[in-house]
């Protein structure tokens, strides 16, 4: 559904990705994750149990806090699928720990004016079986900085006071992907003039392609 260097250096344009985004796309097993689930959640099952996998942006990913949006072209995280029987959640998700994703080749929507993104600390990535299958990848506190510099000098902190949840879509196929539209995500701008400083919640949209590093003959899949 993101190692969420980001956000102007990544996009999540914190519509990251992974937030991003988020992004997968694509550590540590979170209450906040789980939470994200639906109450009544089904089984859900996440193969090949202990492989590894990466999350490479698809086109761009964008991040727009007011009138700003961040723009980048490349992006990656990556993780590992729970050895079995972790692999396996009979009644919610599966939650995997996934590098914080990075952002890179970033651009901005305002003339003059230059960004870059850095992420930090434990992100993790929650599926759920389902119609669609939800992806939710949570943002740690502070996980994701955008600081543009030039005409404008603005600091965008992603999730600021407490982690924060943001759902994709998941579709399986070869390679599996993981969609982010309009994902929202909290904020706290900082800055002076051109700064969106009002702004308090961000949009982040990418798609990232997943594929299997230990065997990439293999595809990541989630089923029930």
């Amino acid at each position: 559904m993101a190692t969420l260097s980001t956000p102007t250096r990544k996009a999540l344009s914190l519509g990251t990705g992974l937030a991003a985004a988020g992004a997968l796309v694509f550590a540590g097993a979170t209450a906040t994750a789980a939470q994200a689930a639906p109450a009544l959640a089904g089984s859900t099952t996440v193969t090949p149990a202990g492989h590894g996998f990466k999350a490479t942006l698809s086109g761009k990913a964008t991040l727009k806090a007011g009138s700003v949006t961040v723009t980048c072209s490349a992006s990656t995280s990556s993780g590992t699928v729970p050895a079995a029987p972790g692999n396996h959640n009979a009644a919610g998700p599966v939650v995997s720990a996934i590098t914080p994703p990075t952002f890179t080749s970033c651009t901005t929507s305002m003339p003059g004016v230059s960004a870059t993104v850095t992420t930090s600390g434990s992100w993790a990535v929650s599926m759920q079986h389902g119609s669609p299958v939800v992806a939710s990848f949570t943002v740690p506190v502070g996980g994701l900085v955008v600081k543009t510099s030039g005409l404008a000098s603005c600091t965008v902190t992603a999730a600021p006071t407490a982690p924060a949840p943001t759902s994709g879509t998941w579709s399986n196929g070869a390679p599996s992907s993981l969609a982010f539209s309009n994902a929202q995500v909290p904020v706290k701008v900082v800055g002076g003039f051109g700064c969106p400083t009002s702004a308090t919640a961000s949009s982040f949209s990418a798609t990232y392609l997943v594929t299997d590093t230990t065997d990439p003959a293999q595809q990541i899949t989630v089923t029930g």
